[in-house]
């Protein structure tokens, strides 16, 4: 069992920074790989970034590529998101997720097995 829990968020104005963190409990976050999502007011959730279970391995969506980075402290069983130059388009509830100890695609929602009740990011133009 792992419970996350996010927290970080809050309103910002664009171009600002904001770092989330994700604290995990249970012994086998080290064992998942990590990821990030996002819902926007009025739309489905969607990826936004993933690191792989040791931090050698990292993917983004090409809407946050090169402003967003994700970490993780498995010392800490503690994930991380620094989002840079925030637009109002980044505006969302965002979700840290944990996935399944075997997954095949840690891009995929499927893969995900535990997620946090999430933290929301408001971003003013």
């Amino acid at each position: 069992q792992v419970q996350l829990v996010e927290s970080g968020g809050g309103l910002v104005q664009a171009g600002d920074s904001l770092r989330l963190s994700c604290a995990a409990s249970g012994r086998t976050f080290s064992n998942r790989a990590m990821g990030w999502f996002r819902q926007g007011p009025g739309q489905e959730r969607e990826f936004v970034a993933a690191i792989s279970r040791s931090g050698d391995n990292t993917a983004y969506a090409d809407s946050v590529k090169g402003r967003f980075t994700i970490s993780r402290d498995n010392a800490k069983n503690t994930g991380y998101l620094q989002m840079n130059s925030l637009k109002p388009d980044d505006t969302a509830v965002y979700y840290c997720a944990a996935t399944k100890i075997i997954y095949r695609n840690y891009l995929s929602m499927n893969d995900y097995e535990y997620w946090g009740q999430g933290t929301q990011v408001t971003v003013s133009s």
